[in-house]
C-alpha cells in the first residue's frame, strides 16, 4: 500500500467517533499513568504507609480498575458508551481528587482522626468503579467504528494513543512532583478527567452496529457474563495471559520505584524511567504493526511473549538507570507485537451485542496481575530488599531497624 493510500485509510477507514473516543482515552491514560507511577512512593514516603500497606492499596486499585470492566462492559453494552463515558469521567475526577486530598495539608484536619488506610481503600474502590467503564467503552467503540479491513489498524492506533498518555502522564507527574509536590499529581489527574467529561458531552456521538445489533435485556446481558465464564478454553487463555502481566504491573509499577529510589538514587526521575516503554510504543507501534500484520493473532501473541521476556534479564543484571530503561524498552517491543492483536483476537470471539462484555473480560489478566503481582511484589521487595539493605547498612543501627521492619527511609 502506498503512503497516499495509507493516509486515505486513516482518514476514511474510521467513523469520526473513533477519534473522539481514542482522544478521550489518551487523556484518561495520562491521568491514570501519571498517578500510577507515583502511587507507591506517595503512599510510602508521603503518607508513611509500610511497603506492604502501600502495595496492598495499589493492588486493590489496579486489580479493581481492571476486574470491574467485566461488569462495566455489560452495563455499557446495555446503556450505551456515551452514558458510560459520562459516568466514568465524573467518578474518576472526584476519585482522584479525594485520593490526592489525603496528602494535602489543607485537608489534614479532616483525616487526622480517621483510619487513613481504610479511607484510601474506600477512595481507590470508588475511583476504580468509574475507571472500569473506560476500557470496554473505548474498545467497544473501536469495534463498531472501524471497517473490517481497518480493524487491526484501529486497535494499533488505539494502543498507540494509549501509550502517548502513558508517556506524558509520568513526565507531567515528574514535573508536578518536583515543582509543587507529589500530592498535587492527583489534582492534575482529576482535572484531566473532568475535561474529558466535557469533551464526551460535547463531541461523542453514539454509533450503532446496525447490521449486527442484538437487542437484549439487562437480565440477559448479566446472564451472558456467567455464560462467558463457562467458556473454559477462553478463561484458560485469559489465565495464561495473566502470568505475562504479573511481570509488568508487579515488577514495574510496584517494585521498580522502590528499588530505584532506595538502591540507586533517592532523587532519580523514576517516572521518566518507567515512561520509556510507552515512548518506545509511540515511536514504533505502527511500524511494528505493519511488519507483523501478516502474522496470525496467535502467532503474534507468542512472539510478543518471547520478546518481552528478554527485557527482564537486562533489568535484573543492572544497577544502572540506563540499563533498566533499556530492559523496559525491550519489554515494550514484545508488548507492541502482542497487545493490539490480543484485543483484535478477543473482538473476533465476541458475539454481536457483546463487544464491550468480551473486551471487559479481556482485562481480567491485568486484574489478576495487579491483585497478585502488586501484593507479591511488595512481599518480595520487603523480604529480599530488606536483606540487601541490612547488609549494606548494618553499621547504622537506626537504618538496620528500619530495614528489618520494612520501613525504608530515603537513603542516598
Amino acid at each position: 500500500m502506498s503512503f497516499k493510500d495509507r493516509v486515505l485509510e486513516y482518514r476514511t477507514g474510521f467513523h469520526r467517533t473513533f477519534w473522539v473516543a481514542n482522544g478521550m482515552e489518551l487523556f484518561e491514560r495520562l491521568a491514570y499513568y501519571g498517578q500510577g507511577t507515583i502511587l507507591s512512593i506517595f503512599l510510602r514516603d508521603h503518607l508513611r504507609f509500610s511497603i506492604m500497606e502501600a502495595s496492598t492499596i495499589s493492588s486493590v486499585f489496579g486489580g479493581l480498575i481492571y476486574f470491574l470492566p467485566i461488569f462495566a462492559g455489560t452495563l455499557a453494552d446495555k446503556f450505551g458508551f456515551r452514558k458510560a463515558f459520562s459516568f466514568a469521567f465524573s467518578v474518576l475526577a472526584i476519585g482522584y481528587f479525594l485520593i490526592g486530598s489525603t496528602g494535602i495539608g489543607a485537608f489534614s484536619g479532616i483525616y487526622a482522626n480517621l483510619p487513613l488506610f481504610w479511607v484510601l481503600i474506600v477512595f481507590v474502590v470508588f475511583t476504580a468503579i468509574g475507571g472500569s467503564f473506560i476500557k470496554p467503552s473505548v474498545l467497544g467503540t473501536v469495534a463498531v467504528t472501524s471497517r473490517p479491513e481497518t480493524k487491526s489498524l484501529g486497535y494499533a492506533v488505539y494502543y498507540w494513543l494509549v501509550n502517548i498518555g502513558a508517556m506524558l502522564g509520568p513526565v507531567i507527574a515528574n514535573l508536578v512532583r518536583k515543582s509543587i509536590g507529589i500530592e498535587f499529581v492527583y489534582l492534575v489527574s482529576a482535572v484531566s478527567c473532568a475535561a474529558m467529561f466535557a469533551v464526551n458531552l460535547t463531541f461523542y456521538k453514539e454509533v450503532k452496529d446496525v447490521a449486527g445489533e442484538v437487542v437484549e435485556s439487562l437480565g440477559t446481558k448479566l446472564k451472558n457474563m456467567v455464560v462467558v465464564l463457562l467458556n473454559v478454553r477462553f478463561i484458560i487463555f485469559l489465565l495464561i495471559f495473566s502470568l505475562y502481566w504479573i511481570m509488568f504491573w508487579g515488577g514495574f509499577y510496584i517494585v521498580l520505584p522502590f528499588f530505584i529510589t532506595d538502591h540507586i538514587d533517592r532523587n532519580a526521575n523514576f517516572e521518566l524511567v518507567l515512561s520509556v516503554g510507552a515512548l518506545g510504543i509511540i515511536l514504533f507501534q505502527l511500524i511494528v504493526n505493519l511488519l507483523t500484520k501478516h502474522l496470525s493473532s496467535k502467532t503474534a501473541i507468542l512472539v510478543g511473549f518471547a520478546v518481552s521476556t528478554l527485557g527482564f534479564p537486562i533489568i535484573a543484571m543492572s544497577g544502572s538507570l540506563w540499563l533498566i530503561a533499556l530492559g523496559i524498552l525491550v519489554w515494550s517491543f514484545g508488548e507492541m507485537i502482542q497487545a493490539p492483536r490480543y484485543y483484535e483476537y478477543i473482538s473476533t470471539l465476541a458475539p454481536k451485542g457483546q463487544q464491550a462484555l468480551f473486551q471487559g473480560y479481556a482485562f481480567l489478566p491485568i486484574a489478576i496481575a495487579w491483585l497478585v503481582g502488586g501484593t507479591f511484589g511488595g512481599w518480595i521487595y520487603t523480604t529480599y530488599g530488606s536483606i540487601s539493605r541490612r547488609e549494606k547498612y548494618h553499621n547504622h543501627p537506626c537504618l538496620a531497624i528500619a530495614a528489618s521492619t520494612g520501613e525504608y527511609p530515603y537513603l542516598g
